[in-house]
């Protein structure tokens, strides 16, 4: 596996989203389903909750952001991957919450996002102080499930099984399809109807 494909922490500063609930609509609106591909779509994520103004997203101490931070069921809603992809299209590398939504999470998982819980009240002492201080670091570290910033260190979950997958890079099943290029090559050569 490559070094791109390990994603044992993720470290940057914090986009605080709060509210429970927040469904994929919200994240990236149902226009943008007719998209042919994600490439423009983080510039679309929270489209419609930005129109007062006021949004996270908006807010030029959030600009560079690598990790959200959102309360509970968040990504809820529609199964589209268009949310995770607007998401990491503006540059979100990894979410910590108090519970993602089944769908929202999985999709997470396959673009190498990794996605920590953590209890309702640690997730707001986060919220707290990042909205406190924007130009706070923070590690969501996969690895030692922990989130960690200033003196403080949160507990985070995930499941051991996913955990290890962004520890040793094998979420990334195109990457293990082409460290086996040799291998696949040869059992093509093998088929019938792959011959030329």
């Amino acid at each position: 596996m490559s070094n791109d494909s390990i994603r044992r922490q993720v470290t940057g500063r914090v986009i605080p989203v709060r509210g429970d609930d927040i469904d994929t609509d919200r994240i990236i609106p149902a226009r943008y389903l007719l998209t042919v591909t994600f490439d423009d779509l983080g510039s679309h994520v929270f489209e419609d909750d930005r129109v007062g103004g006021g949004h996270p997203f908006d807010e030029a101490a959030y600009q560079g952001a690598s990790i959200l931070v959102a309360n509970a069921n968040f990504g809820c809603g529609s199964s589209r991957e268009h949310a995770p992809q607007a998401l990491m299209r503006w540059g979100i590398g990894g979410f910590v919450g108090v519970s993602f939504a089944e769908i929202f999470f999985s999709n997470c998982i396959a673009l190498g996002l990794p996605c920590l819980t953590a209890s309702a009240a640690d997730v707001e002492k986060l919220q707290d102080a990042v909205e406190a201080d924007p130009t706070l670091s923070v590690v969501c570290d996969v690895a030692q499930k922990q989130i960690r910033f200033g003196d403080v260190v949160i507990a985070g979950e995930i499941d051991a099984g996913l955990q290890q997958q962004f520890v040793d890079g094998s979420w990334d099943a195109l990457g293990q399809l082409l460290v086996d290029r040799d291998a696949i090559a040869t059992t093509a050569a093998r088929l019938p109807y792959l011959s030329h």
